[in-house]
């Protein structure tokens, strides 16, 4: 379950609060900070109940759509949401885009330019192995000679 808040203070806040309601509910509670590393987002979003913001969990959404490695993902699966001062999130807010943008890592672009060349070939080699292929086909269709 994740509780979406308009800001970080009332995210700890009420984790804090009512986590000791839930708790002793045997649930866990936990809440995300714009300040919080990967790993401690990802201890967060282990819990039964995450509070955060709406631009926190969209961010880690974004950030967990664009990671190649699993190991790398902090949200769990999505089931429900209550959000706090809805019309303050869906009107208000929403009218702020979530974009995610920054220098790519120069290791991932090395990779692209190690592997252009193996591909250039292959692609080259693929529409020869067509053309091949099409014109043979005409070929037996136009002596009716196919099986």
């Amino acid at each position: 379950m994740h509780v979406i808040t308009v800001n970080d203070y009332l995210a700890q806040r009420d984790a804090e609060w009512m986590g000791k309601v839930f708790e002793t509910l045997g649930l866990t509670v936990g809440f995300i900070l714009n300040s919080m590393n990967p790993e401690q987002r990802k201890s967060s979003y282990n819990c039964d109940i995450t509070y955060g913001t709406n631009n926190e969990f969209g961010f880690d959404y974004l950030r967990d759509n664009m990671t190649i490695d699993s190991e790398f993902l902090v949200q769990r699966k999505h089931n429900y949401a209550i959000v706090d001062e809805v019309d303050s999130v869906l009107i208000d807010e929403a009218r702020t885009p979530l974009i995610i943008s920054g220098p790519v890592e120069t290791k991932i672009n090395q990779s692209y330019v190690d592997l252009k060349r193996p591909v250039q070939s292959l692609v080259v080699k693929q529409t020869q192995l067509i053309s091949s292929l099409v014109s043979k086909l005409k070929l037996y269709l136009k002596n009716d000679t196919l099986l």
